[in-house]
């Protein structure tokens, strides 16, 4: 039975949220149709040029992607737009879509009545809801890429199945977890042979450019809560050790980068596999997952639950 956003999206239970959109039928986002043999390589310019921009807008960060060829990964975090004002919630939405008449009379100065004041306090507080939204997020990206995609294709109909899939990721491990999975598919689906050529993934990205749109590391704030050169060890470790042996062979290094963030290395495999079902709504401890649940207002969740690390 589908589920609704609201009970699998829960921001007061955790900002980090897994995202899956894949295509329907023989749809191609990227890739190469093998029967007709046609390139659909441009496409992932179009995809990711669209995230970029969506992203600049909307008030949630992009912690890691992957454009593969008929669907596509991204890990968000969901931020606060609590304290922008009216003027800002109204200027950040329109950069996108269209405002009503009345919100930009509000803008030029030009609303007296309280009655218009009162109808624009309401356009404001909706439009900043949908700022801190991923369905409106995912929507705003998906929606314009079929659009293109459509029109190329000379076509009309879905393109997208009809919603994409998501998982909260709970906690810092299932964050790390989680991004690890989502920057290692195309090494894992044998189209790249490392991180340097995983075209179209934000490993690569931030490899190559030290000033990214990306959500940076550090443990600030507002950056994700580990170190960068933590982080790309264990990704490459990780996938050197999925390439050659799926059984899940670490060597010493891999185990060491693992253990300065806290992971243990015998655990670490078998989690990374649960993020090839998108089927998973939630993932964090056992504990975690029962006060998910609650928040969400489900009698149970399916996730996957990570083993808690030894203090």
């Amino acid at each position: 039975m589908t589920i609704a956003r609201n009970q699998q999206i829960c921001i007061e239970e955790t900002p980090y949220y897994h995202v899956v959109s894949r295509c329907v039928r023989r749809a191609f986002l990227c890739g190469e149709d093998k029967v007709t043999g046609k390139s659909f390589e441009h496409r992932r310019g179009w995809l990711i040029d669209r995230i970029k921009q969506v992203t600049s807008v909307f008030a949630i960060d992009v912690c890691s992607y992957a454009i593969m060829s008929n669907h596509f990964h991204i890990v968000l975090k969901v931020n606060s737009t609590e304290e922008w004002n009216a003027t800002q919630v109204l200027m950040t939405w329109c950069s996108l879509y269209s405002l009503p008449v009345l919100c930009d009379r509000y803008l030029k100065g030009e609303i007296n009545t309280e009655a218009e004041i009162r109808r624009v306090k309401e356009y404001v507080a909706e439009y900043r809801s949908r700022l801190m939204s991923v369905s409106w997020y995912m929507k705003s990206i998906n929606e314009y890429v079929a659009r293109m995609a459509n029109e190329e294709d000379k076509c009309t109909g879905h393109f997208w199945e009809s919603r994409f899939k998501s998982q909260a990721l709970l906690d810092e491990r299932a964050l790390l977890t989680c991004m690890c999975y989502v920057d290692l598919n195309p090494i894992r689906a044998a189209m790249a042979q490392d991180l340097k050529g995983s075209n179209y993934t934000s490993i690569k990205e931030r490899i190559e450019h030290s000033n990214t749109w990306l959500s940076g590391f550090g443990k600030g704030d507002n950056e994700l809560p580990f170190y960068f050169s933590s982080y790309i060890s264990l990704v490459d470790e990780t996938g050197r050790c999925l390439r050659a042996d799926k059984h899940g062979f670490i060597s010493e290094k891999t185990a060491k980068a693992i253990d300065q963030i806290g992971i243990n290395p015998d655990d670490w495999l078998d989690e990374l596999k649960g993020f090839k079902s998108i089927g998973f709504s939630a993932v964090g401890t056992a504990q975690q997952l029962k006060e998910y649940s609650a928040k969400t207002k489900r009698k149970w969740t399916l996730g996957i639950k990570l083993v808690p690390a030894l203090e």
